[in-house]
């Protein structure tokens, strides 16, 4: 790191950042890419995402959701343990979406691009004593789409931009960033010790998602002013006993969809609510006027109510536009390069469904100072991946065949989660005790190892919420005594280091 000067330094670790980083590391470009938080950003692993584009037929911006359909497909063949497939019923209200038209948009939706997605189909939705809708909801569509975990995604992508060279720092804040004729000097700071350094680069992509502004204007004082709208997206995880397993994409008269989807131990998750912010990003949660609007919408189609009882686990991620980027936009991308001085570009929006052909319009962008690679992540396996879909129970056995301590659901946890790479967690134990402690829910000491030294998890935060959804599994002590051991094993490395 020192006395280097990288191709690319890179402020933010969140999907987008990390998925700059994959495809330039990819290119050729030396890489080096820091986050003042954790690997990931924002992320919390209690929500995880419908990969999109239904949200765009109201109002009709089909391009939109051919792309997001067709960068599905792409995610699907890249990481299928990461991209679970799922069917979403969408109940007819009549006071939103007319049957008709709501059909006719689904069968736009199928059609978009090649899926190899189940087609949409007509339903009728069973009276049973089960059934978690009121009983006036008697048709409806089913659609499908995958579930992904943005955090998980953004960390794969952060392991493979690592293992193509790139050097990957969390919580490691750049405080400023100049420039010195063809050159960026960023000056850094870790958020877990006192070091303090500074780091070159010919080319600065700001993809600091909510505060990317604030790293243009104040922190790398790009050429220009940008200003920003701020829209905060917040979910709930909620609990709903006897929920089932299906998921719902529910129409809400102001435009937006609130998806439910079933989580874990009688838990659902209920979200987004879009609202414009006005605050710090770095602030932003699920408030109470949040809850109060997911709970009016649930219970507009289900037949518990809900209270503040009932929260499990709130969340809340900001996008910044810039505030002339036309009604309608997702992404935007802002190139800073005045003569003769190194150049900057900025990435705001972003998001799941244009992840990855956002951080390749990026590094395309960058060919503008220097000769690169081809693009290539659109026909390339994530760490993990690369198996053909329905693959992970075959992946599953092979995983119980040489570890046959290992339960079947702590194999598909496991393959879920890792993939391909899943027996990395497992590497050399031959019983249950050479894993070590367990924390509960399954996870032992030789994961949260594996989860520090290859997913940069420092805290049982990092690993319960940002690397997995075990926080709803494991109490407070539980918590609490994965938060100690992991507390005491750093300080015991730093200390042998």
């Amino acid at each position: 790191m020192y006395g280097r000067v990288y191709d690319v330094a890179i402020i933010g670790g969140g999907l987008t950042g990390t998925a700059v980083a994959r495809d330039a590391a990819g290119r050729g470009l030396s890489v080096f890419l820091c986050d003042e938080k954790d690997v990931g950003g924002s992320s919390d692993g209690s929500v995880r995402s419908p990969y999109g584009g239904i949200e765009h037929l109201a109002s009709l911006r089909f391009s939109a959701m051919r792309e997001a359909v067709a960068e599905r497909e792409i995610l699907m063949r890249a990481a299928p343990h990461l991209a679970q497939p799922v069917t979403l019923t969408i109940p007819h209200h009549a006071r939103q979406w007319p049957l008709l038209a709501q059909r006719l948009g689904l069968f736009a939706f199928d059609r978009a691009t090649s899926s190899t997605l189940p087609r949409t189909v007509p339903v009728y939705l069973d009276e049973g004593p089960e059934r978690p809708l009121h009983l006036h909801f008697t048709d409806g569509v089913a659609y499908s789409d995958c579930l992904v975990d943005n955090g998980r995604l953004a960390i794969h992508n952060a392991i493979d931009a690592r293992a193509r060279g790139a050097e990957i720092f969390s919580r490691l804040r750049c405080t400023i960033a100049e420039r010195d004729g063809g050159e960026w000097h960023l000056s850094l700071e870790s958020a877990t010790n006192a070091d303090r350094f500074v780091v070159s680069a010919t080319v600065l992509i700001n993809a600091g998602g909510g505060r990317a502004a604030d790293v243009l204007n104040h922190v790398a004082h790009g050429s220009g002013q940008v200003r920003v709208r701020l829209h905060k997206q917040a979910w709930l995880v909620v609990r709903h006993p006897g929920f089932g397993e299906g998921g719902y994409a529910l129409p809400a008269a102001d435009g937006q969809i609130v998806y439910a989807l079933p989580v874990e131990r009688d838990t659902v998750l209920l979200g987004p609510v879009t609202t414009p912010y006005y605050g710090d990003p770095a602030r932003a949660n699920s408030d109470r006027a949040d809850a109060a609007y997911l709970a009016d919408i649930a219970e507009q189609y289900f037949r518990r109510s809900f209270g503040a009882d009932d929260v499990v686990r709130s969340a809340a991620r900001v996008v910044a536009l810039p505030s002339d980027a036309l009604p309608g936009t997702d992404n935007a991308v802002v190139v800073d390069d005045p003569p003769l001085v190194a150049p900057l570009i900025s990435v705001f929006g972003g998001g799941l469904a244009v992840q990855r052909r956002l951080a390749e319009d990026v590094v395309d962008r960058i060919g503008r100072y220097r000769t690169l690679e081809p693009a290539w992540t659109r026909g390339a396996a994530l760490p993990g991946g690369g198996f053909p879909r329905g693959g992970e129970h075959d992946i599953e056995r092979a995983l119980r065949a040489a570890y046959p301590f290992v339960s079947p659901a702590y194999a598909a946890r496991l393959v879920r989660a890792y993939g391909t790479k899943a027996s990395s967690v497992l590497v050399g134990a031959r019983s249950t005790a050479a894993l070590g402690r367990c924390f509960g829910a399954d996870l032992t000491e030789a994961e949260v190892a594996y989860l520090r030294e290859e997913e940069w998890a420092h805290t049982a935060e990092d690993v319960l919420w940002r690397r997995s959804r075990l926080g709803l599994l494991l109490g407070e002590g539980q918590a609490a005594a994965l938060d100690g051991w992991m507390a005491q094993s750093a300080l015991a490395s730093a200390q042998v280091s």
